[in-house]
């Protein structure tokens, strides 16, 4: 089968589900509210292109690369990150659900998440050193042997985050999310 190459093509209200998505390398190519949900997007290439009110939900991503790739609006659902090609990885994620996703493992600094839903993601043994989580939602988020050195976490809501068990130096946090550095240690906060 022949791969696709395509550069600066524009792709709008396009269901993968419905039409064949062909593998292959995309550049600069504008996604705009199509569905990838459960299909299965090994191998792609991905550099310089927007997604925009796309639905991911349960898209397995084997080998994929994303290199310097924006996602807007997106539902991105139980997505398994650290199966994609490590090289050039560089996302940037606003008003995402990502609910139930896992970065296990992965080498990301300097990533942002701004305004995202991030309930029960794994960031469980992951390099996120300045990292931005302005305004996103971490509830019961997994942060286990975790680099969070320099990160942001201003504004950002939900977390728990066992300042033992992860690397916080100069990271940055609201006095609102105090208490979700402090839940490991059956401590009671009274204002």
């Amino acid at each position: 089968m022949k791969e696709q190459f395509a550069f600066g093509e524009i792709f709008q209200s396009v269901n993968f589900n419905d039409t064949f998505f062909q593998l292959g390398e995309y550049d600069e190519c504008t996604f705009i509210h199509c569905d990838f949900s459960s299909i299965d997007l090994s191998g792609s290439v991905f550099t310089d292109c927007v997604f925009t009110g796309c639905n991911f939900s349960m898209t397995k991503l084997t080998g994929t690369s994303f290199s310097k790739v924006k996602f807007m609006d997106c539902k991105m659902i139980g997505i398994h990150f650290e199966t994609c090609n490590p090289f050039m990885f560089t996302v940037f994620f606003k008003h995402c659900v990502l609910d139930l996703s896992s970065f296990h493992g992965m080498k990301i600094p300097a990533i942002q998440f701004l305004d995202c839903s991030m309930r029960e993601s794994d960031f469980t043994e992951t390099n996120l050193t300045g990292a931005v989580f302005t305004a996103t939602d971490l509830h019961l988020a997994i942060f286990q042997q975790t680099n969070l050195e320099k990160a942001d976490f201003k504004g950002a809501m939900n977390y728990q985050i066992n300042p033992v068990q992860n690397k916080i130096k100069r990271a940055q946090f609201s006095r609102d999310g105090l208490d979700g550095l402090l839940v490991g240690f059956d401590i009671k906060i009274i204002d």
